[in-house]
């Protein structure tokens, strides 16, 4: 790829060139993967230093009870990586009947599924780290222990959480020092997640499934109107999956199979391939129109079929990717007109991201949440643990198969992506924020290898965000003349306030060339606190 390397966008971000490269939301947790780099590890050792620290860090986004997935070339083929947590044995709609009126809650025990991240760094490093996993969790204790100055947006969207969560079992006491969110530069010690970091250290992550952790989890959930169990925790096991991809632009993207989102985004470049739209300028309203409209078929089917694979019995993840249904779909896309979409049926047959990349040609897309600011907002006493609330992402609707049920996955939307050209690896990336995140994929992809856009360019673009119905939220930052021949095709658009999750935020590492001694061009999106680092 032939880059144009000049940035025609706002920016206060250079890409960064180097062999050894990290980039994450947090400059703090950027270093400490250097460090690991540094130490002599790779880069899957770089990930996971930098996923623990931004646990601490950045922890409206993520903390010690989030989930996974990641995507990595290990030197010699491609893994794909599934550490999100299932239902506790208890839930089924009956349970949600009962216990909340027919409603899955949006906080509280009952929206937490069983986390996975921790599952998921011990899986990472036991298989293709180098160095003693207890090493790679040595930063985010010191940044626990000795405390750190909160970064500008982490404290903005602290402060808007706390009204929220404030009365959450556990969320004052950790999160609320000074009975208040810290402010910008104020130091944040957290010693309850520095021992429970010290603990998975310690027993490999035994502590956190089956050992003091794990049994402090239990007996809070207890306490509190939770239903997880001893059994719940320690019967669970991440899983290692086969990526799913798309052509597109001559590369092939990867994205985790369900139960995540990122089908969408396949769907989405799947359609766009049968449009020619390589022949629109890349900021037309032609060209934005039809990205929007592939994105809203794909999200259509997404809402409709996506589930924990075992569950999609009637539509699968291969029947929703045939290139035959993927053109059928494209035909009802008119250039000229706004529409509202439902979804087909195929014929038969607050989040946090990171990437790493190390001059012996290793890469990582990691990828790990809470889900909404602080997720469930249960915090368990004397460990620091900030649980997800990715119960929120299961349906009561006994006919859709993302029904909640025990020991099954919800549908989830945190995706890493990964590309690669002719069999080989050429970038890791990945866009956070929602449903944004299938979105931020298809926009900068779009950019990058239809139009020779350099990936920090790609990431500083003003972005588009489909809602509902003819609605898309569109980025203050866009062009007049680009909003009004939008709307004028029918698109009912707004300017979203909350960039930090509305319009999603990136990273992205790109190989050089075939030799990985070449190095790496990386980017950090400016809509967070990011940074890329290198050496």
């Amino acid at each position: 790829m032939n880059f144009d390397w000049h940035n025609p966008y706002a920016t206060v971000r250079s890409p960064v060139f180097a062999r050894n490269v990290v980039s994450t939301s947090h400059p703090l947790a950027s270093q400490a993967g250097l460090r690991m780099l540094l130490k002599g590890g790779n880069a899957i050792d770089a990930a996971i230093a930098a996923a623990a620290a931004l646990a601490i860090v950045e922890p409206v986004s993520n903390g010690l009870g989030s989930d996974l997935f990641a995507i990595l070339w290990d030197g010699e083929r491609l893994l794909g990586l599934n550490a999100s947590g299932v239902a506790p044995a208890a839930w089924d709609r009956a349970y949600f009947d009962r216990r909340h009126g027919g409603a899955l809650p949006p906080r509280g025990w009952d929206s937490v599924t069983v986390p996975g991240a921790v599952a998921g760094w011990v899986a990472l490093s036991g298989r293709c780290g180098r160095l003693p996993f207890a090493d790679l969790l040595e930063p985010a204790i010191e940044l626990a222990e000795r405390g750190h100055g909160v970064a500008c947006i982490v404290a903005d969207k602290w402060a808007r959480q706390v009204p929220l969560l404030r009365a959450q079992p556990g969320f004052a006491e950790a999160f609320m020092p000074r009975g208040r969110a810290p402010r910008p530069g104020e130091r944040f010690v957290f010693e309850a997640a520095g021992r429970t970091l010290r603990a998975i250290a310690r027993t490999g992550g035994e502590a956190f499934y089956r050992g003091e952790v794990a049994a402090a989890l239990v007996a809070h959930a207890a306490g509190n109107g939770g239903s997880m169990t001893a059994a719940d925790l320690a019967d669970w096991q991440p899983d290692w999956v086969e990526p799913i991809s798309m052509g597109f632009a001559g590369h092939t993207v990867h994205q985790i199979p369900p139960n995540g989102q990122g089908i969408a985004a396949l769907m989405a470049l799947g359609m766009l391939e049968q449009l020619d739209v390589v022949r629109l300028p890349v900021d037309s309203v032609e060209s934005q129109h039809l990205q929007i409209e592939a994105m809203k078929l794909a999200f259509a089917d997404a809402y409709r079929w996506v589930a924990d694979p075992r569950a999609m019995t009637e539509v699968t993840a291969a029947q929703l990717l045939s290139p035959a249904y993927l053109r059928e779909r494209a035909r009802l896309i008119v250039p000229g007109l706004a529409q509202d979409f439902v979804h087909g049926t195929p014929p038969a047959g607050g989040t946090v991201y990171l990437t790493a990349a190390d001059e012996h040609g290793r890469m990582v897309s990691l990828i790990q949440s809470n889900y909404m600011g602080f997720g469930s907002g249960v915090v368990v006493p004397g460990t620091g643990v900030s649980l997800q609330n990715r119960g929120q992402g299961f349906t009561l609707d006994a006919a859709h198969p993302n029904v909640v049920a025990p020991g099954k996955r919800p549908f989830h939307t945190i995706i890493p992506g990964f590309l690669c050209q002719d069999g080989r690896p050429w970038m890791s990336f990945g866009v956070m924020g929602g449903n944004m995140q299938p979105q931020g994929h298809v926009q900068t992809l779009m950019r990058m290898l239809r139009h020779g856009q350099q990936p920090q360019a790609a990431c500083d673009a003003p972005r588009w965000k489909v809602a509902t119905g003819l609605d898309v939220d569109l980025e203050r930052t866009m062009a007049p003349g680009l909003v009004a021949g939008l709307e004028a095709l029918g698109h009912r658009s707004g300017a979203a306030a909350d960039a930090y999750m509305d319009f999603g935020s990136g990273q992205f590492i790109w190989r050089l060339s075939d030799d990985p001694a070449d190095g790496y061009v990386a980017a950090s999106d400016s809509r967070r606190d990011g940074q890329a680092v290198g050496f």
